[in-house]
């Protein structure tokens, strides 16, 4: 028996929705169609954050209980209506990625399962030069959320002393994003130059709470993430909702609001009658267009106190000037025989000029490695580190990494009253597809004859098991899966 099927005319255009009572949200029953009903109520509102950007996809097909999968290329049978743009990414391939530019994109988007909207920082009329620069403000475990505020405050007026405007929104999660829109005349290594500098610039004003360092293990307070400004990352946009079990949203706010502001407030079911009653406070965004001068002069500064490069993104070419790519507690030699020679966020020349080459022969692997080198760690016994950190467990899902912690502590109780939250380290680590989890521990707070040593990994989970090799920075072509041609 076919599927109930709903079609809904928007703006002239037909959008079918597919399966539109099946459940997204279990807790509160939101379904499909609620989701996409949400959209076309603040739909103003979304298009700004979302208009004419390439975006990527990120489908809960199943609902928020379910793993996501990232899609970045456009479906083959997108609708006549909807256009798209083709971005290159730091791997070297490329993909024609879906751009929305109203209403009906929307509702489309939804019945594809995206809950979330994930769009570049660039205008699909100019891939190269970002118009935004986000400020992400991502608190460590443990960290209150009136913490979180207050560093958005001190965002403000960091921005405002270098004559931009910040416009923010509670994340949807646990932070708070604050989007700055600037001329497009600048790169995206400038851009995330600029948005480095702020951050340090930050870290000054408010050393106690607020942190520009990139490793876990290093970390306190609220984390400026200026990578997210690094290219071929994206960001929640506004009046995206997140998966979480209350449906909340990523909701822009008024400066005066930030103070006081609850994220709990804004969900699916609220959100739609705020938005109606008081308007969309990130509607003047578009007419607040800065210049990356004063930041840029500001980054120049740091470099000449001695405050080069940070580390990029793991998927990125290791980059000239950027310091050792390693965490601090793994870091086994001088930081000269960690140097890398990418350029401007991609790899160096030479790698680069053979993979064009390569690319325009037909054979897109070409002079390029199909062996690769894991990085599976190596539980050779107590490692001496400045900072000692141990991996527990990677697994496809976070509630299979927490489980092997948990197993962990049972062998290892007499550690557990030293832990301390922003000790257990989870990160989301980029597969073929889906998000899968690695999670360690920070032993620092746990008196050095009790530390354990590092053991094998419980459970050790391979995203690139059935594939010829994993992906990797500089491959434009992916692995194909054992056995295929």
């Amino acid at each position: 028996m076919a599927s109930r099927k709903e079609v809904l005319e928007i703006g002239g255009r037909e959008v079918a929705i597919s399966n539109p009572d099946k459940v997204y949200f279990p807790v509160p029953g939101h379904t499909k169609l609620d989701l996409v009903r949400y959209f076309l109520a603040v739909a103003d509102g979304a298009l700004i954050g979302v208009r004419a950007r390439p975006m990527a996809l990120k489908r809960f097909v199943d609902g928020i209980d379910a793993e996501p999968f990232f899609q970045k290329r456009a479906p083959a049978n997108h609708p006549y209506w909807l256009r798209t743009a083709t971005l290159t990414f730091p791997s070297g391939r490329t993909a024609d990625e879906i751009v929305i530019d109203e209403p009906a994109g929307l509702a489309w988007v939804a019945n594809l399962g995206c809950i979330d909207l994930n769009p570049h920082p660039v205008r699909a009329e100019d891939l190269d030069h970002p118009d935004e620069l986000r400020v992400d403000l991502d608190p460590v475990p443990g960290v209150p959320w009136t913490q979180i505020r207050e560093v958005a405050l001190v965002c403000r007026e960091a921005l405002a002393d270098v004559g931009l405007v910040g416009w923010p929104k509670t994340s949807g999660s646990r932070g708070i994003h604050i989007n700055v829109r600037i001329e497009p005349r600048w790169t995206y290594p400038q851009v995330r130059r600029a948005a480095l500098a702020l951050a340090r610039d930050v870290e000054r004003r408010a050393p106690s709470i607020a942190t520009s360092k990139w490793w876990k293990e290093e970390r306190h307070g609220v984390f400026l993430d200026y990578n997210q400004n690094a290219k071929d990352r994206t960001v929640a946009s506004a009046y995206s909702v997140r998966p979480l079990p209350d449906a909340r949203v990523s909701f822009p706010l008024r400066w005066d609001e930030v103070p006081d502001v609850v994220a709990e407030d804004f969900t699916l079911a609220t959100v739609p009658g705020i938005y109606a009653s008081r308007g969309d406070a990130g509607a003047g965004i578009d007419e607040a267009v800065g210049s990356l001068d004063a930041l840029l002069e500001l980054s120049a500064r740091h470099e000449a106190e001695g405050m080069g490069d940070a580390p990029w993104p793991p998927n990125y070419a290791k980059q000239a000037g950027e310091p050792p790519r390693v965490q601090p507690s793994r870091k086994r030699r001088a930081d000269g025989e960690y140097a890398g020679r990418g350029v401007e966020g991609g790899p160096p020349p030479e790698v680069a000029a053979a993979r064009a080459a390569a690319v325009a022969s037909g054979d897109p692997n070409a002079g390029l490695p199909t062996e690769w080198e894991g990085t599976r760690p190596t539980p050779t016994g107590r490692r001496r580190t400045s900072i000692p950190v141990i991996e527990i467990a990677r697994a496809a899902t976070k509630a299979e990494v927490n489980e092997g912690l948990e197993r962990w502590k049972a062998r290892h109780p007499q550690v557990v009253e030293f832990l301390q939250p922003a000790d257990i380290l989870t990160d989301g680590m980029r597969g073929r597809s889906y998000v899968w989890y690695r999670l360690r521990v920070n032993l620092i707070h746990v008196p050095e004859e009790l530390r354990p040593t590092q053991e094998p990994l419980d459970p050790d989970y391979d995203p690139w098991a059935g594939y010829e090799w994993p992906d990797r920075s500089g491959q434009p072509e992916r692995a194909p899966r054992k056995g295929r041609s």
